[in-house]
């Protein structure tokens, strides 16, 4: 927030988006636009407090992300996070239309799989999570992805994993134009295996 001549606080014209507060507490920003914020930040009491708030926030979505319980799409610069934190990263790769057998152990610390896809031109993207026959259980609406990045990083809940009986599971990338019309992007087929003792099916 800003004064004029001691008077009155005036809110910032020009606000810095929450994303890339986010993008610059985490180290993700090109240095130029790193330079750029913190020059903004410097005189801007309004936006440093949405900073602190910002700091808050990542941090409890950090830790929760960290502990690898929750089913949501990351940027590759969290992956990296964890790698360099040392933590135990199972990842794996998908190709449009590739079946992929997956597991996950007792000392995994993060689960990750990495769906490619031509993302360009797609305006919003949707997850959507189906069955072996191809019913929707499913689905991530408006998905944090970037056109070029020609791929979606997805955090599957070790919690779930852990628990789960050998299944097979789809997953699909959709892009959803203004009329609400969809079109694929990429399926992908999880044939995931138990390796931890549990129940060995599993009911959708």
């Amino acid at each position: 927030m800003t004064r004029q001549n001691g008077g009155a606080p005036l809110e910032c014209a020009t606000p810095l988006e929450p994303a890339v507060l986010m993008e610059y507490w985490l180290a993700l920003l090109p240095a130029v636009e790193e330079a750029a914020v913190e020059e903004h930040l410097f005189g801007c009491d309004d936006c440093g407090d949405r900073l602190r708030e910002t700091i808050e926030l990542s941090e409890g979505l950090r830790s929760l992300a960290r502990s690898g319980s929750l089913r949501v799409v990351v940027g590759d610069g969290l992956v990296r996070h964890a790698v360099d934190a040392g933590l135990r990263v199972r990842e794996y790769a998908f190709a449009p239309g590739q079946t992929v057998a997956c597991t996950v152990s007792a000392d995994d610390e993060l689960l990750v799989a990495r769906l490619a896809a031509d993302l360009s031109g797609a305006a919003r993207v949707d997850l959507s999570f189906c069955d072996p026959l191809g019913v929707e259980r499913q689905r991530m609406t408006d998905i944090p992805v970037g056109s070029e990045a020609g791929s979606v990083v997805l955090q599957e809940s070790l919690t779930f994993a852990k628990g789960s009986p050998s299944t097979t599971m789809i997953a699909r990338l959709l892009a959803i134009d203004p009329k609400g019309d969809e079109r694929l992007l990429g399926e992908y087929t999880f044939q995931h295996t138990r390796t931890i003792p549990g129940p060995p099916e599993w009911e959708w």
